[in-house]
């Protein structure tokens, strides 16, 4: 992408890297964990060769970007507030988004709290409200409380799921573990997650192993086949490696870490995330083989149209997995101009 603009951008106190391909109508591409704004690299130049302004982050904690240490700063107001501020700063009134993982929480987020900013967006991979498919205590209502109640936190419910078996995201509860496990390994970690995640990987036998003297890297098996894949390099693979080092092993993965902690930040400070109605056009893509599809209940999706009323579908992609924008690029593609093309 030779064309394309690397920025550092002051938005919302911090500064964010940013890649800008185009021009156009902004599209603004949010990561996940364990991502990148690397992991849009198929979709910028062609969302860009479309007509539009293709812009990718190094989200908050991660890469270029400037890393916070506390999970507070990690909330979805902080995230939408980043994504306006970088919108601001590039002159951009209202944006398409297009997120995947945590950044698809953030653009959820950012068309609930910023709605006149927000022209549509694309989901993939993260529903908006999450149901658990998990057996759940018989006094559970944290997934369908009445009105003017809360659930139990978050962190609770991770902490009694790994009572039964490991979870990573209870693991990711307590700060130091995870980053010294996965800083020390950061190559080793990042892929074994990727292959969990494919299409090809299986992330769920974390339920094979306990909690007590588990870490992370226990749980994700050895790659069944050597790098190169089909989807990713070894060059892929060593730039990952080498951005989220950039700042050293104790916050070589905080953004991702961080992500995890704040889910109760959101469960005290956002309750209208993913009970409260997304007025926008939106598209949910998600790859057939993708493990989230394995953890949420299927009401998830058969429901979310109550949540989204202009979902204008749901597309699952054909061999892939969680990282269906780099394991299926030409299927994706293909959906999202599809979806830009409705918004015109």
């Amino acid at each position: 992408m030779s064309d394309a603009e690397h920025l550092q951008i002051e938005s919302n106190g911090i500064r964010l890297h940013a890649v800008t391909q185009g021009e156009g109508p902004a599209v603004l591409f949010c990561h996940g964990f364990p991502g990148l704004w690397h992991s849009w690299r198929h979709q910028l130049p062609v969302v860009a060769d479309a007509g539009y302004r293709a812009i990718a982050l190094d989200m908050r904690g991660y890469g270029r970007s400037d890393r916070p240490t506390e999970a507070s700063e990690y909330g979805n107001q902080t995230i939408v507030a980043d994504l306006t501020g970088v919108l601001d700063a590039l002159g951009e009134d209202r944006a398409v988004l297009v997120g995947h993982d945590f950044g698809a929480q953030a653009a959820w987020a950012a068309a609930l709290h910023a709605r006149e900013r927000v022209r549509g967006l694309v989901s993939i991979a993260v529903p908006y409200g999450v149901g658990f498919a998990r057996r759940k205590p018989k006094d559970s209502k944290d997934q369908a409380r009445p009105s003017g109640t809360r659930g139990r936190k978050p962190s609770e419910t991770y902490a009694e799921i790994a009572k039964d078996h490991f979870l990573h995201l209870h693991y990711f509860q307590e700060r130091g573990h995870a980053e010294a496990e996965l800083g020390a390994n950061p190559r080793l970690f990042l892929k074994r997650i990727y292959w969990a995640l494919s299409a090809r990987g299986n992330l769920l036998d974390f339920k094979n192993f306990p909690s007590k003297g588990t870490g992370y890297l226990d749980v994700l098996a050895e790659p069944s086949e050597p790098l190169p894949w089909p989807w990713l390099s070894e060059k892929d693979l060593d730039y990952l490696v080498a951005e989220y080092m950039r700042t050293g092993p104790e916050t070589a993965f905080i953004g991702g870490l961080n992500s995890y902690r704040a889910m109760d930040v959101n469960w005290a400070q956002d309750p209208d995330y993913g009970t409260s109605p997304i007025e926008q056009p939106a598209l949910f893509i998600c790859g057939e083989k993708d493990p989230v599809l394995q953890i949420i209940t299927p009401k998830t999706l058969e429901t979310m149209p109550n949540r989204v009323p202009d979902l204008r579908g749901v597309q699952l992609v054909p061999h892939a997995g969680h990282f269906a924008q780099q394991e299926q690029p030409e299927a994706v593609n293909q959906s999202l101009l599809r979806f830009l093309a409705t918004l015109d």
